[in-house]
C-alpha cells in the first residue's frame, strides 16, 4: 500500500524509532514533525518508557496529546501530568511472576508511581538507567516492597538470546493471565492482559476526536504490532523484526537514516 493516507494524528514509538543509540532526535526528524504540527496534525509518543523518561522528548517535539507510556498501561496528559488511564498488574500476579523470575536468577525490575525498583544494581539496571535517564530505587526485597502493591509493569532484562528464550518460558507459564512483550532484544515486559499500545492508541484518538482511520503510527519492535494494527496506516522501520514488517502498510529506513522524517515527508506532508 503506497497511497497517501488522510492523517490527523501522528503516533510515534520512541526508542528505535524516534531515537537511536545516542538517544537524540535527529534534526531532519524534528523538522518534519514541526511541519506536520504546523499543518494542524496532532502528535503523540507511544512508548514502553516511564512517563518521566518520555516527557523530555514530548516537550522537545511540542506534542500536546496524551503520552502513551508503559506499553499503554498509563496514559498521561503532558500539559497537566494528569493520569487519564492506568491499568496495573494485579498484586497477586506481580508476586507470583516476581517469585518465579527471582528463583530463575533473572534480573527483575518492578514499576509503580512512575519509578522503578530493583533489589540489585548490575549491568542490566545500569543499561536501563542509561536508556531511560532515570535511576532505579534500590530496595532490600522487591517481594516485600510490593507485598501489598500492584505494579504498572514488570521488566526482566538479560542478554538478547537468553531474553528471547526466557520470554517464551514466561509466555507459556503466564501468557493466559498477562500481556508479555519485548521492546528491546534485552527486555521482557509484563503487563496487565488488558494493556497494549493499540488499546491505548484508540483511547488517545478518541480523546483527540480523531477517527483511528486518520491515525498514522510508526514503530520498530514486537511491542508495536498492536500499535500498527490499531492505526489507519502503520509504518515499520526497516530495522523491525518480521512480526512487525508483516503488519505494516509501509516500511521506511531505520532510525539512523531518518526513517520517521521520510514517513512524514512521504505520507503526511507531501
Amino acid at each position: 500500500m503506497n497511497q497517501r493516507p488522510n492523517v490527523k494524528l501522528l503516533a510515534v514509538d520512541l526508542d528505535g524509532t524516534l531515537v537511536g543509540a545516542d538517544l537524540q532526535i535527529r534534526p531532519r526528524v524534528i523538522d518534519a514533525i514541526a511541519q506536520a504540527r504546523e499543518r494542524g496534525i496532532y502528535g503523540c509518543i507511544v512508548t514502553g518508557r516511564m512517563f518521566q523518561a518520555a516527557l523530555p522528548y514530548v516537550r522537545q517535539l511540542e506534542f500536546d496529546r496524551p503520552v502513551i507510556c508503559y506499553q499503554g498501561a498509563a496514559i498521561v496528559d503532558p500539559n497537566s501530568d494528569e493520569v487519564l488511564q492506568h491499568v496495573a498488574l494485579d498484586n497477586s500476579l506481580v508476586l507470583e511472576i516476581s517469585k518465579r523470575v527471582l528463583a530463575d536468577r533473572m534480573h527483575l525490575q518492578l514499576y509503580a508511581n512512575d519509578h522503578f525498583y530493583v533489589q540489585e544494581e548490575n549491568e542490566f539496571s545500569a543499561f536501563y538507567a542509561r536508556l531511560s535517564g532515570v535511576r532505579p530505587i534500590l530496595v532490600d526485597s522487591l517481594l516485600e516492597k510490593f507485598r501489598f502493591s500492584d505494579a504498572t509493569k514488570i521488566v526482566v532484562i538479560d542478554r538478547p538470546e537468553r531474553a528471547k528464550s526466557y520470554a517464551q518460558t514466561l509466555q507459556a507459564t503466564f501468557g493466559d493471565r498477562a500481556y508479555i512483550t519485548r521492546s528491546f532484544p534485552e527486555f521482557i515486559e509484563i503487563l496487565s492482559r488488558d494493556v497494549d499500545k493499540g488499546q491505548a492508541l484508540r483511547f488517545v484518538a478518541a480523546h483527540a476526536g480523531v477517527p483511528t482511520e486518520e491515525v498514522l503510527a510508526i514503530g520498530d519492535s514486537w511491542n508495536d504490532v498492536p500499535l500498527l494494527r490499531a492505526a489507519g496506516f502503520g509504518i515499520a522501520m526497516a530495522s523491525s523484526p518480521p512480526e512487525l514488517l508483516e503488519v505494516a502498510d509501509a516500511v521506511v529506513p531505520d532510525v539512523a537514516h531518518d526513517g520517521v522524517a521520510e514517513a512524514i515527508e512521504r505520507y503526511v506532508i507531501a
